[in-house]
């Protein structure tokens, strides 16, 4: 199935597909070998035998249909349309009626049918219309959809590399980050809980996003994403910084925006581990970091520190870039257990080397820009490492909000929810 898409999309939809039983990344010459050559024989009959009619002809896909067709029934039978659809996450939607759409677009100034971008894998016209259809059915408040509009600006971004994490094996989960003033227009949670279910807007942002990508970007299961295991953090996973109780400049000021701005930052994590300090001191907290980072990962990375850890460290004299360096430094393994000693990453990050010796020790995370810190959580020692992606030209991405000419109305009537 996944081959068959992927063939429609690029324009192909008559092309040849054999099946073969190499397990997946496989790395065992042996293996390799003998399975490629029991598919040799249909590999070369694929490329040579003559087209028949209907692969000389093949048919494409109809072109999407802007029709709008009535619907009555119960949320319960809306539910279930919807559902055999494959257009929810498996949770109940609200039902996006003319009403319903109409409300959320008061949200923005653009025009309904404004396009910010196509969406791969299926390359789906997100214009603002359809944003807002996803965004009704995800429960959000049409003071979301600024937040919403620059999510999908931020997923278009090459440097975010969405493309690949859409449809990987790796089961990538799209972790937003938001700052500035908005966070408290919408009543984001930046303390205790965060990342728990509860909070209507941390919730419904990023069920939205995740609505987004499957219904306009087509990135269905075991189609398209192809993650192995799923990953929970696609349903919401959503924070706001606690700017107020952080003794560092803001998350979104060291990407050069102001501290008035509003912003939404995206990377695309696929593990999360909470780790609490081995002592509440800088060596503490900073050690409980670097031995607790994963081996055998080598990419962006964010540390997730609650404002009692935060000030622990800016008391002892410790700032972001100089947290971020000593994890860069002290965050080693022997060169055995990293992947480029394996040669699993060559190519995929610049200037790697491999060690001469398989015990030489050896950086995780090799250079410092890719580690970032955020402070956000409530009272207590935890803290949270959440580890990223590592292929080349990889980057944080962030986007402003831009706020529609009605902002203070919508704040009102909305702003209490």
């Amino acid at each position: 199935q996944d081959a068959k898409s992927a063939a429609t999309i690029n324009g192909m939809p008559g092309v040849r597909i054999i099946s073969e039983t190499v397990p997946v990344e496989c790395t065992v010459a042996e293996i390799i070998e003998e399975r490629i050559e029991t598919a040799m024989d249909e590999i070369v009959d694929g490329l040579i035998r003559p087209l028949s009619a209907e692969e000389a002809a093949p048919k494409t896909a109809s072109a999407e249909s802007e029709d709008r067709y009535p619907f009555r029934g119960t949320v319960e039978e809306v539910n279930r349309f919807f559902y055999k659809r494959n257009w929810t996450d498996g949770l109940p939607i609200m039902p996006p009626t003319d009403a319903a759409v109409a409300e959320m677009l008061t949200g923005t100034d653009l025009p309904p049918d404004h396009l910010v971008g196509e969406i791969t894998p299926r390359w789906g016209k997100a214009t603002v219309e359809k944003i807002a259809i996803n965004a009704v059915m995800a429960g959000a408040l049409p003071t979301y959809m600024p937040v919403l509009i620059k999510a999908v600006e931020a997923l278009l971004v090459p440097q975010a590399d969405y493309g690949t994490y859409s449809v990987s094996t790796g089961s990538w989960a799209p972790h937003w980050i938001i700052n500035g003033p908005i966070r408290h227009d919408l009543n984001l949670n930046s303390g205790s809980g965060m990342l728990s279910p509860g909070d209507i807007a941390n919730s419904a942002i990023g069920r939205a996003v995740l609505l987004i990508i499957r219904n306009i970007g087509g990135a269905r299961k075991g189609i398209e994403d192809m993650g192995v295991l799923g990953n929970p953090g696609k349903y919401a996973a959503v924070m706001a910084e606690n700017e107020e109780d952080s003794p560092w400049q803001p998350f979104h000021t060291e990407a050069g925006f102001t501290g008035e701005d509003s912003t939404i930052s995206v990377f695309f994590p696929n593990s999360y581990s909470q780790v609490w300090p081995y002592a509440t001191d800088a060596k503490g907290i900073l050690n409980a970091i670097t031995a607790n980072i994963i081996p055998g990962r080598a990419g962006l990375f964010c540390v997730v520190m609650n404002p009692a850890n935060a000030k622990l460290l800016a008391d002892e004299g410790w700032d972001k870039d100089q947290i971020k360096a000593y994890i860069s430094e002290y965050a080693r393994v022997p060169a055995y257990k990293h992947p480029v000693y394996w040669g699993t990453r060559i190519g995929r990050q610049k200037n790697q080397w491999i060690p001469l010796n398989a015990n030489d020790s050896q950086r995780i995370l090799r250079y410092p820009e890719w580690i970032k810190i955020l402070v956000a959580g409530g009272a207590g020692a935890f803290m949270g490492l959440l580890t990223g992606g590592s292929l080349n030209d990889l980057n944080w991405v962030s986007r402003k909000i831009d706020l529609p000419a009605n902002w203070n109305a919508l704040v009102k009537k909305y702003g209490r929810i």
